[in-house]
């Protein structure tokens, strides 16, 4: 059976092994893949920001293509038929340039436009008058980078004024007049370079505009959210001052877009605020990691208590199997004296009236051995089934104690002289006479079966209002992590393997005790050895006189004599 019972074990413990293992390697997984989700989520967050950033340059150069094709498209549109054709003047602009990056009151006053003869280098402007500088710097810049502007006619380009000109912070947007060859407009071949000369300001209220009413993001992707809500923004002239700030604060987890610059424009750099990026499509796991997590935990738990279960199972099996053992020592040992010198007495073989008493001797102690394990076996499986009941009544302790030394000599045969008493005669206890018999006896028992061969001493005296019976021995004595555990049923120390026994005695002994509503417990002896230790309440000093007992205090309710353990 036990064996049955080890194979079972092992395969449940397998079983959970590998249960365990499974939801360890699962939960691993679903770590990887979610870090591996989270790292996409941050990169196409990431890459989001950098579409922003972008998506707003681009339409910021629509909307200033746009706005300079409506004032130097009637200028630069149509290409000039030779390159000897007269070109019209800066004043053809005045009227119109005003709607061209409008600075605002306080900034139109330094406005002005230009145009710019590519063949002879003549400069002539409206507006305000540039200083020397910028004029200079305009002529050189612009000529160059008219020669070199991309695309068709009809594109128009932004340069930034440099400081030390005169021209720090301002914005230069203009377009090139070509010349047509054989009905096409050659722009390798330009004539005049038209624009206009504006502040930050106004490059500020066209990317401002653009923020409010273009999205920047798919709708798909964005959720619905605005702009303003949706991505921090910084936008910065070529020389790295800032011209706008927008949108939310990035804080702390922002997504960050590499930044987004045109040639001689603006650059633009875009964040995904932490609290925002949650919200949009593509964002990072929800709360299945911590499902996740929480299962494996789960799983281990329930792991660990079937593996507590097991090995109490096995701690069980054992415990009783040692228990059927010894209590089938304990029987054989008396039956076998019994049933020898019952036959000895049968068969006449006794040897005379001595010999016959002491085979009658004999075989009353060994019946009351046999009784008192079987007294022993009754009142574990009362325990066990929480039958026991006390009926306390007054009573004279020494007279008691006495008699029960007196009754316990035949079990403990020669081992009898071995008990020394020290009793206060004068001490009177509430309690159950019965129940002190097998107190007692149980306690002289385990002295003498595993006290050594020294003095077994019991003791009787008042303590705090209650009685204090001590049982000394000087055996080996008791270590200290095992001092609660011998008052557990079937428990045996291993020290104490060799000797006969059952495993219960001091189990009783403690319901017994409970009973009272006293305690037990064990203490080092005073010479080596160990002290067993009951106390139960209710207790006097009566004069020595023959005085009246006093009156019986009230037995434990059922409720309040709660069992210390259940058997298993």
């Amino acid at each position: 059976m036990q064996s049955a019972v080890s194979r079972s074990s092992r395969f449940l413990m397998a079983l959970l092994g590998l249960t365990l293992g499974l939801a360890a390697l699962l939960a691993v997984e679903a770590l990887r893949a979610t870090r591996s989700h989270q790292v996409t989520a941050d990169r196409a967050l990431r890459d989001y920001a950098t579409v922003a950033a972008w998506e707003l340059l681009t339409a910021s150069d629509e909307q200033l293509q746009h706005a300079a094709g409506a004032v130097l498209g009637p200028v630069v549109g149509s290409p000039a038929a030779s390159p000897y054709d007269s070109i019209p003047s800066a004043a053809a602009l005045a009227r119109a340039a005003d709607s061209l990056l409008p600075c605002g009151a306080a900034g139109d006053s330094a406005r002005f436009v230009f145009s710019l003869d590519l063949r002879s280098g003549a400069l002539t402007s409206r507006g305000a008058e540039p200083p020397g500088p910028l004029r200079t710097w305009l002529a050189d810049t612009i000529a160059r980078e008219a020669r070199s502007l991309a695309g068709p006619t009809g594109r128009y380009a932004t340069v930034w004024g440099p400081p030390g000109t005169g021209g720090a912070g301002r914005v230069v947007v203009y377009g090139v007049k070509a010349v047509r060859y054989n009905g096409y407009a050659v722009h390798d071949a330009p004539l005049a370079v038209y624009g206009a000369v504006s502040c930050p300001a106004g490059m500020t209220r066209l990317v401002a505009g653009v923020l409010a009413h273009h999205p920047l993001l798919p709708a798909q992707v964005a959720g619905g959210l605005p702009n303003a809500r949706l991505v921090a923004l910084t936008v910065s002239d070529p020389s790295g001052a800032v011209l706008l700030r927008a949108g939310p604060p990035p804080g702390e987890g922002a997504y960050a877009g590499d930044p987004a610059a045109g040639p001689g424009s603006m650059a633009v750099r875009a964040w995904l605020p932490a609290d925002v990026a949650g919200r949009l499509v593509v964002t990072g796991p929800g709360l299945r990691l911590p499902v996740l997590l929480g299962l494996f935990v789960l799983t281990a738990a329930l792991t660990a208590v079937a593996g507590l279960q097991v090995r109490r199972e096995q701690e069980l099996v054992r415990l009783r199997h040692d228990f059927t053992s010894s209590v089938s020592h304990e029987l054989r040992t008396p039956l076998t004296q019994i049933l020898l010198y019952g036959e000895t007495l049968e068969l006449g073989r006794a040897g005379g009236e001595d010999g016959r008493r002491e085979a009658i001797g004999v075989i009353v102690q060994e019946a009351r051995r046999l009784a008192h394990l079987v007294e022993n076996v009754l009142h574990l499986s009362r325990a066990e089934r929480r039958l026991v009941r006390v009926s306390p009544a007054p009573v004279a302790v020494a007279p008691l104690l006495r008699e029960i030394v007196e009754r316990f000599a035949p079990l403990a045969g020669g081992d009898a002289v071995r008990i020394r008493t020290e009793l206060d005669e004068s001490l009177v206890a509430t309690a159950d006479v019965d129940a002190m018999h097998q107190i007692v006896i149980n306690l002289l028992d385990n002295a003498v079966k595993y006290g050594g061969t020294g003095p077994i001493v019991l003791r009787a005296g008042l303590n705090d209002g209650g009685v204090r019976l001590e049982v000394e021995d000087r055996g080996r004595g008791i270590p200290p992590r095992d001092r609660d555990r011998i008052w557990q049923p079937f428990v045996r120390l291993r020290s104490n393997g060799a000797t006969p026994g059952s495993g219960i005695g001091l189990a009783v002994v403690r319901e017994l005790v409970v009973a009272h509503g006293g305690r037990c417990l064990v203490e080092p002896g005073s010479d080596g050895g160990s002290r067993f230790v009951v106390e139960l309440p209710g207790a006097a000093r009566l004069p020595l006189d023959g005085g009246p007992l006093p009156p019986a205090a009230p037995a434990p309710s059922a409720s309040s004599r709660e069992s210390p353990w259940r058997a298993s």
